[in-house]
């Protein structure tokens, strides 16, 4: 079992910038492949970006290509998502996801573990 736990959400401006972290503990996560999803008021869980275990490989979705990083650290068994140029439909709650697969965590369907969440909110 992997137990991941999201953090570094808040109010920001629009422009502005923010650091995600997603813990994991339980397993070490250098085999897994990492993701955020979010969801905002109203709307489905989307897919923001993922990062395969072996470093390098990184997808994004559209409209957050060229803005958001995200990056891991398997000695700290951490993974991030670095946030630019934050803009008001960038609202959300952010999850962090862990699969075996990252064909999986680009569908975003059958992830093995989540995050329970973090608030993102970016004011205009």
């Amino acid at each position: 079992q992997v137990q991941l736990v999201d953090s570094g959400g808040g109010l920001v401006q629009a422009g502005g910038s923010l650091r995600l972290s997603c813990a994991a503990s339980g397993r070490t996560i250098s085999r897994y492949a990492m993701g955020w999803f979010r969801q905002a008021p109203g709307k489905e869980r989307e897919f923001v970006a993922a990062v395969g275990w072996s470093i390098g490989i990184t997808k994004y979705a559209d409209s957050v290509k060229g803005r958001f990083t995200i990056s891991r650290d398997n000695a700290k068994n951490m993974v991030f998502l670095q946030m630019n140029s934050l803009k008001p439909e960038d609202t959300a709650v952010y999850y962090c996801a862990a699969d075996n697969s990252l064909a999986t965590i680009r569908q975003g369907y059958g992830i093995a573990y989540w995050g329970k969440g973090t608030l993102v909110t970016v004011s205009s």
